[in-house]
């Protein structure tokens, strides 16, 4: 059986929790800053984690996770 690729992209969005959930970072993040109050950038540091519903698409780009 042929090995399967890595979808780069998520590999570089996505890490694998010891419990086999994924975890990824916020989004809204990046720039744009000075108009969102520091509660809500604090909020968006903590880990996102990957809602069950996605995590069949998510392990299927990340073969060997």
């Amino acid at each position: 059986m042929p090995k399967i690729k890595t979808n780069r992209a998520a590999a570089k969005r996505f890490r694998k929790t010891a419990s086999g959930k994924f975890k990824a970072g916020h989004a809204f993040k990046s720039h744009i800053l000075t108009k969102k109050s520091t509660k809500r950038k604090r909020g968006l540091r903590a880990p996102n984690h990957v809602k069950p519903c996605d995590t069949k698409g998510v392990a299927r780009m990340l073969p060997y996770l």
